[in-house]
């Protein structure tokens, strides 16, 4: 449940200021987009003379206090290398035959590579949209291993994965300790504290090296980014941008994703004009219903309502939504409305791995005259 939770506060909409830094380059040349590691802040990958992949997880959680450093070495020739096991916080030899993932972000990225089949435990499978991994799981070829915060260890144990990736909001981590004592290697993935939408989607390479794939993960990663900046770039042939507002009441306070926000940039990028963009915030903001009122009352575009999914919905938590405009004018688009088989969400699932889709949707959203023929993926209109 932490690792929904987490993404929810997230992945809520916001935007940058239109002169802000975007992490991205207007003119980025194309072989950097294919070199070992662009967008992304948060890992780095390097090969060694001796034959080994070093990867390196720069921030696992925020405000992680060091970096992780693992040793990748092709298992045929494990023996035959000298490897210095106290630089590193874990050996894995590779490729990897039975992993164990911790975050639904994951497992696009292992589909998309062709290895989704040593999936073989997830914690909180019923949180798994993708219909292939779905059928895994009803099968029995992929074990529900509890949740994240307190996942089964002995059950994890008597998988024997090569291999566990772990998802963590701190350091306090006492059931990987459990696994890394039996001898199963856990490396963090911290895709999640990306704060570019195509730094989160370069985290595929992150994966590739664990099974020797990083040719193909460089062509996938080459072509989602190529669509997202001639996306951006056609976003920008728009004649207005659309005045845009985000988030809902929880109780009595309403969340606004910051100014500086991750998903912010996606408004931004659309050519979309976000009402709180000047706010410096990388996460959200906790505001009154009457000053949402105040600045937001008469915006033309409505994202991300919370996870409400109708009109009557919204008016029966709260009446005093119909005192927006774009509720008005039904002008609100969720992605609650996009869902799997048991209720989870694809946007937290696939959404971080296909910003193309995402950044489309909103284009279509916001100038639909530039995408007519363009289906909603993620964001649907309200009911």
């Amino acid at each position: 449940m932490r690792i929904y939770l987490c993404l929810v506060l997230l992945c809520l909409l916001g935007c940058r200021g239109k002169s802000s830094d975007t992490g991205q380059s207007n003119n980025t040349p194309s072989e950097n987009i294919n070199s070992a590691v662009h967008f992304a802040k948060g890992f780095q990958l390097q090969s060694s003379d001796d034959g080994i992949t070093v990867l390196k997880v720069l921030q696992p959680w925020p405000n992680a206090s060091k970096p992780f450093t693992y040793a990748l070495v092709n298992r045929d020739s494990l023996s035959n290398v000298s490897i210095d096991y106290e630089k590193y916080d874990a050996v894995v030899p590779v490729p990897v035959d039975r992993i164990v993932v911790t975050s639904t972000t994951h497992i696009p990225a292992l589909e998309v590579l062709g290895v989704a089949n040593r999936l073989i435990g997830f914690p909180g499978t019923d949180y798994i949209s993708s219909e292939f991994t779905r059928k895994r799981i009803s099968e029995g070829a992929v074990v529900n291993l509890g949740n994240n915060e307190t996942i089964n260890t002995e059950m994890t144990l008597k998988l024997q994965p090569d291999l566990v990736v772990g998802f963590s909001i701190s350091s306090e981590n006492k059931a990987y300790e459990t696994l890394e004592r039996a001898g199963i290697p856990v490396v963090y993935n911290g895709d999640w504290t990306e704060q570019t939408p195509l730094g989160k989607a370069e985290w595929i390479k992150f994966f590739a090296p664990f099974f020797q794939l990083e040719g193909k993960a460089n062509a996938l990663f080459y072509s989602i980014s190529e669509a997202y900046l001639q996306a951006r770039d056609l976003a920008l042939k728009a004649e207005n941008s659309p005045t845009v507002m985000s988030g809902a009441l929880y109780k009595d306070v309403w969340y606004v994703p910051g100014g500086k926000s991750w998903a912010a940039q996606f408004i931004r990028d659309a050519n979309g004009s976000y009402l709180w963009e000047d706010t410096e915030e990388v996460g959200s903001l906790s505001l009154s219903l009457e000053s949402v009122l105040s600045k937001a009352s008469e915006a033309d575009i409505w994202i991300s309502p919370s996870q409400f999914t109708t009109y009557e919905e919204m008016e029966q938590a709260n009446r005093h939504y119909r005192q927006f405009n774009p509720f008005r004018k039904q002008k609100i688009f969720t992605y609650a409305l996009s869902k799997g088989e048991t209720g989870g969400l694809t946007f937290f699932e696939l959404g971080p791995n296909r910003p193309d889709l995402i950044l489309k949707d909103l284009i279509h959203i916001f100038h639909p005259e530039l995408l007519p023929n363009h289906s909603l993926y993620f964001f649907k209109p309200l009911q």
